[in-house]
């Protein structure tokens, strides 16, 4: 049992950490200094908080509320013909656009709330909810979204993800096997199953929705010994996965706009101060990652002209 004393043993071992090795908190060595110090209490804790976790049908239900609110307000901005992009609804629009045009990306936090404007509770589970827009250079919107729904591979484009194939393709409509390694406070390997669709309306504008329908997290993967642990009955890092791009052609060239959502076990209280930002920079560094090297991969460089200032 992680206990209260454990706790306020490893916030002292944080703080001799970082005095140790001399590093602000932020600094690259006073993260290592913290991620020592939760070494310490999963080891003190006996990983007693981190072995086992049922998906419960309380969480999913939550879960299930969640999802149908945000997409109830994504199919309202996708019907709202003067916006389009997620970021075209927000207060700050015109500073993030700037930003993303710019070269990106730009990655946030978000939150979904219910029609009287209260939180979601997900009971003994957590949402995490983010969006992040970058613009893909010198692109045209049939190259990117052929690109990516035909002939280039996800492994290509997200470190994650380490294998892929399509199971079953019905027009826009597809399920793909992923298998994915997924790094928060441990590192996780999965084979997950997805329903993914595309839509093409015209106007310069696609969107395209992914489901994860099957999850299962690997015991000793890449070994003999490897096996699937029973789904929603695992270490409970991630039960739901949900992905809503957006693809926008502008002046210089596409805009590529991802809101992911994801359903995981509750972080314990007393474990919270430490775990949930490791948790947070991993998502956004994920997310940051697969944006980038989906502008290097389907973008061009600048015409010789405008690389020469003509």
């Amino acid at each position: 049992m992680l206990t209260v004393n454990r706790v306020r043993g490893a916030r002292v071992r944080v703080a001799e950490e970082v005095r140790r090795c001399g590093c602000p908190c932020g600094s690259a060595g006073g993260r290592a200094a913290r991620r020592a110090a939760l070494a310490f209490v999963l080891a003190a804790a006996g990983l007693a908080e981190v072995r086992a976790a049922d998906l419960t049908d309380v969480t999913i239900a939550a879960w299930n509320r969640y999802v149908a609110a945000t997409e109830q307000r994504i199919e309202r901005e996708l019907a709202a013909g003067d916006r389009f992009l997620v970021l075209d609804f927000l207060d700050d629009a015109e500073r993030i656009r700037r930003e993303a045009l710019a070269g990106g990306p730009v990655i946030a936090r978000m939150e979904t709330r219910d029609e009287r404007g209260e939180r979601i509770q997900v009971r003994k589970g957590a949402v995490h909810h983010w969006r992040g827009v970058i613009l893909v250079p010198n692109a045209g919107l049939e190259h990117v979204v052929d690109s990516l729904q035909f002939s280039v591979p996800p492994e290509e484009l997200q470190s994650d993800v380490l294998e892929s194939r399509v199971l079953e393709r019905d027009g826009d409509t597809s399920r793909l096997f992923l298998r994915v390694s997924r790094k928060a406070v441990l590192t996780l390997s999965y084979n997950t199953e997805h329903t993914v669709v595309y839509v093409r309306p015209g106007g310069g504008r696609a969107w395209m929705r992914s489901v994860a329908t099957r999850i299962a997290e690997l015991d000793d993967p890449g070994s003999p010994a490897e096996r699937e642990k029973p789904v929603g009955r695992d270490r409970g890092f991630l039960w739901r996965m949900n992905l809503y791009w957006r693809y926008q052609q502008v002046d210089a060239g596409v805009l590529i706009e991802c809101e992911v959502l994801t359903l995981s076990r509750s972080i314990p209280l007393l474990m919270r101060w430490m775990i949930a930002p490791i948790v947070n920079r991993e998502t956004r560094s994920a997310l940051s990652d697969t944006l980038r090297s989906m502008a290097a991969r389907l973008g061009s460089p600048a015409p010789a002209d405008e690389q020469d200032g003509r």
